[in-house]
């Protein structure tokens, strides 16, 4: 039988040396990890941008962003928030990296806003309008609330109940809608504005509709115009 040739003491190191430097390299690209802190941080500076128009006090708590991302270190963060999502409530933010590999991922976050916001004192019908002792304001987590809910009396003032609303609610604008300034079938003023020029007529609306809504008019001659329903039961049409 043929002897096998001994495998020489320097050609084993060679192999070892070879196989270590594969290990430090697999755990090199294993441990290249993008850091937490900064995209946490990155998250908390963009929240605390969007909500710094809010009235009252802000809280933003940013929820953890797993060690083991898999995602190669970025240099230039950017955070965003996807069409449609508001700043404030339970809120998920994306956060993509620039520069010098592309990627996005989402980070959870608690944004809690209290402040002020308008609750019913009584019950509350269908196309009632709306008074001064209709509403109260509460101070409280705005945030909790729906989105659209109303923050101030002088929002709530006039406007008429769309529907049956029970005492001690939150209101919002969904439920509210504006006065009817010109009825259907109301006898109006038609004032006809242009540069240097103004002229009144008489007419009939044809539509109804409420503060800067469009409107049909029919004149007295017969004629039908389109303009724009004033409080005070006016129609305004512009000239250029």
């Amino acid at each position: 039988m043929p002897n096998r040739s001994p495998v020489r003491p320097m050609h084993r190191l060679s192999i070892r040396l070879l196989l270590l430097l594969i290990g430090l390299a697999a755990a090199a690209v294993a441990s290249a990890r993008q850091d937490a802190a900064p995209v946490r941080a990155e998250v908390a500076a963009f929240l605390q941008q969007q909500t710094r128009s809010l009235a009252g006090e802000v809280r933003i708590e940013v929820g953890e962003f797993a060690p083991d991302n898999g995602l190669a270190p970025c240099t230039r963060l950017e955070a965003f928030l996807p069409p449609g999502a508001r700043a404030w409530g339970r809120v998920t933010a994306g956060i993509r990296c620039l520069a010098p590999t592309p990627w996005s991922a989402y980070v959870p976050a608690q944004v809690r806003v209290t402040g002020p916001y308008l609750i019913t004192t009584t019950a509350l019908a269908a196309g009632q309008a709306l008074g001064p002792g209709d509403v109260r304001v509460e101070v409280g987590e705005v945030s909790a609330q729906p989105a659209d809910v109303l923050t101030h009396p002088t929002q709530a003032a006039g406007q008429i109940a769309r529907l049956a609303i029970a005492a001690q609610r939150p209101l919002v604008a969904s439920l509210l809608r504006a006065p009817v300034a010109v009825a259907q079938g109301q006898a109006v003023k038609v004032i006809t504005r242009g540069p240097g020029f103004q002229v009144a007529n008489d007419g009939t609306a044809l539509s109804g509709g409420s503060d800067g809504q469009p409107v049909q008019v029919r004149l007295g001659n017969g004629q039908v115009v389109r303009g724009t329903a004033r409080v005070g039961g006016y129609v305004e049409i512009a000239l250029p």
